[in-house]
């Protein structure tokens, strides 16, 4: 069996477009997969928390995946997100992920009767994995939403003999010490790919090569002047860009944070949509001030300076 190599770069965790009525809106996926491209994403993560895919049956995650996989056409990687409460149904979804042409599967841990030990975990994971045993796999560690926080190392160090197609972890946690011991972890034989988009900088120094994240669909190119300072060894730049995304993400995180974020799109002239209860989209109110609290933190003048596309574009407010 041969894994996938490597992730290096920005994978993009995209929102899943839906209708002013709540149905998909399956024709806008190709403008978001060209808009990553232009902005040097490497990959997708589709269906996962920010795509809401816990909000959708099955079979629209399905509908999703094979858009997102025929507008990629391999030029992006996608991985698929396929956990659910039903093993059974996470199986389903990685068997189809396999069947469509995808990169990987990656499968949060069961989040109402949770795993009660970390070989528990292993044994749920292997599980799922084992429904397309050739495809590669990725176990994604969320606590925050989950709230299951156990030891990533040593999941890892039990997966070797259980989850022969394990390629990695989605690590979605502030832990940066676990992260590095895992990306250590048998000579670094896993693909852990880090998750919290506002602590870039902290991952690249422990030696991060990959990240999925939310913000990466509408600031990539901001995220990638961070890793390009910081590998030509200029940290006092790169700490002064990554502080100027933080101050984005500090902006934001003052309304909900995937209806923010959507809301951006929508200010960049994307339109994703609303979202599914019991997410709740800003108010008109809100998004003003989102716009206005972007603006004071200087997020879309940097934006402008880094993406052609948005040259004499203006951002609606």
């Amino acid at each position: 069996m041969s894994l996938l190599p490597k992730t290096h770069g920005l994978l993009a965790a995209p929102f899943t477009p839906f209708h002013a009525d709540g149905e998909l809106n399956l024709d806008l996926i190709p403008a978001l997969v060209e808009k990553l491209l232009a902005d040097g994403v490497s990959g997708v993560f589709v269906c996962g928390s920010n795509g809401e895919g816990p909000n959708m049956t099955s079979a629209e995650r399905k509908a999703v995946a094979e858009a997102f996989v025929r507008a990629a056409s391999r030029r992006l990687r996608v991985l698929v997100h396929v956990g659910h409460p039903s093993i059974r149904e996470s199986q389903d979804l990685l068997r189809h992920a396999a069947a469509i042409g995808a990169d990987a599967a990656s499968s949060v841990a069961a989040f109402y009767f949770k795993p009660s030990s970390v070989l528990n975990l292993c044994e749920s994971m292997a599980e799922i994995a084992a429904a397309a045993p050739e495809f590669p796999f990725y176990y994604y560690h969320i606590p925050a939403l989950t709230g299951i926080g156990l030891d990533m190392v040593e999941f890892l160090r039990l997966s070797e003999s259980r989850i022969p197609n394990l390629a990695g972890i989605k690590y979605t946690a502030n832990t940066i010490w676990e992260f590095q011991a895992c990306l250590d972890h048998a000579d670094g034989r896993y693909d852990v790919l880090y998750g919290y988009d506002e602590m870039l900088l902290p991952a690249l120094s422990v030696g991060a090569q990959g990240a999925i994240g939310s913000t990466f669909n509408f600031a990539a190119p901001l995220y990638l002047r961070v890793i390009e300072a910081f590998r030509a060894g200029e940290l006092a730049l790169a700490q002064e860009r990554m502080l100027g995304l933080v101050n984005m993400v500090r902006a934001f995180v003052k309304f909900p944070p995937i209806p923010a974020q959507k809301a951006i799109m929508h200010m960049l002239g994307y339109d994703v949509g609303p979202c599914r209860l019991p997410l709740v989209s800003l108010s008109p109110e809100q998004y003003d001030q989102l716009y206005d609290g972007l603006d004071e933190v200087g997020f879309w003048s940097a934006l402008r300076e880094v993406t052609p596309a948005l040259d004499g574009v203006t951002v609606k407010k």
